[in-house]
């Protein structure tokens, strides 16, 4: 089955260049037992790949690795794996993974990185010292502040606060920045932003400078939305409130069209997005024929309540939502395009993107189904950056896609995509131009779930769908509030961008701690996948014992869960109409419980 659950950044945390996490290992460790080796493993002219080595070449073991350098400006890092990068400025920092930090005497590890321009890595330091195992003069830099706290938010300003940072030499001073850039330089823990436009979201980190004058890694963001001036939201009626159904959920689910109706859902949206078509051989093609268009459905299974026959031209999923679309004919279909497994075809279709366009609209327009969709969705995961495989189409290729679909299918049809909420410094949202394709899109469905999950199997647990950042969120920049912060940042209007839930909760299991932070054995049982479960089980087998960040979480027994509730669904539409976004979308129908209580939720407070 091909679940797009993962798909805001999730089980591509191994992949992503990631904010606030990097702290320096012990001085002990630090002199004279280790070294780093760069290599160059491929160059494609606008870009290459790197590899970095360290080797433990002590008599005992290493418990943490931490590798630090420069590159020229022009160059960088635009996806990681097996390390955590970030960077301040021209200065890049790696930090061991969870998994591989621990090095035995004589051994050695690698993690690997796609890179932009053509500079080479200069100022090599291994866990403070040279990469060449030499000590080198001096000590670490400094640790990084705390997340920064914003107080007595104006039209035009904004007060900001931060716990200090550490440094064995002392602490010179704090650069603080608003959306990646130095604003202010202050040698207190606090600083007042002013000169701020109403109504506009911010994000905010702060570095530390030791008396070295070496700079440390970047605090975690806070998002700040100044007062006034703000985006009036659409009206009620236009919001959009819309659904995914997946074709296959008529297997194992037993999830058809007709629940829909039973449970009261269909009255009580707008949209819903069929996933999925694949993408193959740059083309738009069926997902699964049976069924998408042939499988036959009894009358009780039906939403018109006739058997379908044997002979009739049309059966399947598409018939369904034809005679859904007849009952509720307010609501649009898009057929969605892709997703976690099928987004690998992405690359070559944007190869050729008027080629693809016309691939996609002879589908979805077949005369045999035209009536039943309404428009097309693409969800590539992800353009220009890693998920399930690495695309290196360019930042451009996104946006000459959905160019391509919008002139094929006109101004008359619907044209969206699903989008990464990677809203960490150098995350996902930097890969590719969503501003620049954002005039070709109805709207954007911001996929702000799956940010944390036991793929990390020891934890820490952690929300997997967090509104706003909290204290001790393990990667800075993996919030709804960030996401949608940098989206408009960039310039994409906020009528566009949709606000994403899912209707399930991820978990783990061998967990002693009630809050956030704890640590686990691994993925807890889940019915379809270990460490995911539906709403509709956890509601009753591991109800909710607390909140955080907007998401409600739930420790029962050993397993520690986290998922949304129909009180904190209301709170995130609150949310949504307060930053004026377009509506909301969610991650999909059968883990709504049969009475559609989370849908009823999203809609009544949409």
């Amino acid at each position: 089955m091909r679940f797009r659950h993962r798909a805001a950044a999730g089980f591509a945390t191994l992949l992503l260049p990631l904010a606030g996490l990097v702290g320096l290992a012990s001085p002990a460790q630090a002199a004279g037992n280790a070294t780093a080796t760069y290599t160059k493993t491929s160059d494609w002219g606008t870009g290459f790949g790197g590899q970095w080595t360290i080797k433990n070449t002590g008599t005992s073991s290493i418990s943490s690795w931490t590798v630090e350098w420069d590159f020229p400006s022009g160059t960088s890092v635009t996806s990681a794996w097996d390390a955590d990068v970030t960077h301040s400025g021209t200065h890049w920092t790696a930090k061991n993974k969870s998994y591989n930090g621990t090095l035995a005497a004589g051994a050695s590890v690698s993690f690997g990185f796609n890179g932009a321009g053509s500079g080479s890595p200069s100022n090599c330091k291994l866990n403070g010292d040279s990469c060449d195992g030499t000590t080198v003069p001096g000590d670490a830099a400094p640790s990084a502040p705390g997340t920064p706290a914003a107080s007595s938010v104006t039209d035009t300003s904004v007060k900001l606060g931060w716990s200090a940072a550490t440094d064995d030499k002392g602490i010179k001073n704090y650069d603080v920045l608003r959306d990646g850039k130095v604003v202010g330089t202050v040698t207190t823990t606090s600083y007042t932003d002013t000169g701020l436009t109403a109504g506009t979201d911010y994000s905010y980190t702060v570095q530390a400078r030791d008396t070295a004058d070496q700079t440390g890694p970047v605090s975690g963001a806070v998002a700040v939305h100044t007062t006034g001036g703000g985006t009036t939201p659409p009206p009620t009626g236009d919001r959009v409130k819309l659904g995914y159904f997946t074709e296959w959920g008529i297997y194992g689910r037993n999830y058809n069209v007709k629940n829909l109706v039973t449970s009261g859902s269909a009255s009580k949206i707008t949209h819903i997005n069929y996933a999925f078509g694949n993408v193959t051989n740059g083309q738009c093609a069926i997902g699964d024929s049976y069924a998408d268009y042939d499988k036959a459905f009894t009358a009780d299974q039906s939403v018109s309540g006739a058997a379908d026959t044997w002979d009739q031209p049309l059966r399947g999923n598409f018939n369904q939502l034809r005679e859904l679309k007849a009952k509720y004919p307010n609501i649009k279909v898009l057929w969605s395009f892709g997703g976690w497994t099928w987004s690998g075809g992405f690359g070559q279709a944007a190869a050729n993107p008027t080629a693809f366009a016309q691939s996609c609209y002879n589908l979805v327009k077949d005369p045999r189904w035209a009536d039943v969709f309404d428009g097309i969705d693409i969800d590539w995961e992800y353009p220009n950056a890693c998920g399930l495989s690495c695309d290196t189409s360019g930042a451009a290729a996104f946006k000459n896609v959905m160019a391509a679909l919008r002139a094929k299918f006109g101004a008359g049809a619907l044209v969206t995509a699903a989008v990464t909420a990677d809203g960490s410094s150098g995350g996902k949202i930097e890969s590719a131009d969503y501003a620049g394709a954002a005039q070709y899109v109805d709207w954007y469905n911001v996929m702000t779930y799956d940010f944390f999950g036991a793929w990390d199997a020891q934890g820490p647990t952690a929300p997997h769908s967090p509104l706003t950042s909290y204290s001790g969120i393990p990667k800075a920049g993996f919030t709804t509030a960030d996401a949608m912060a940098k989206y408009k940042a960039a310039g994409v209007p906020a009528s566009k961008l949709l606000l994403g839930i899912g209707f399930y909760g991820r978990g783990w299991t061998g967990v002693t701690q009630d809050a956030p932070g704890g640590t686990a054995t691994g993925p807890a049982a889940g019915t379809y996948e270990q460490g995911i479960e539906d709403y509709k089980v956890l509601k009753t087998s591991c109800p909710a014992t607390g909140t955080v960040a907007g998401t409600a979480y739930a420790h029962c027994g050993s397993n520690w869960w986290s998922y949304d509730t129909p009180s904190t669904i209301a709170g995130k539409m609150s949310w949504a109409k307060s930053q004026g976004l377009g509506g909301a979308f969610f991650w999909e129908f059968s883990g709504d419980t049969s009475n559609g209580e989370l849908v009823s939720a999203l809609s009544n407070n949409l």
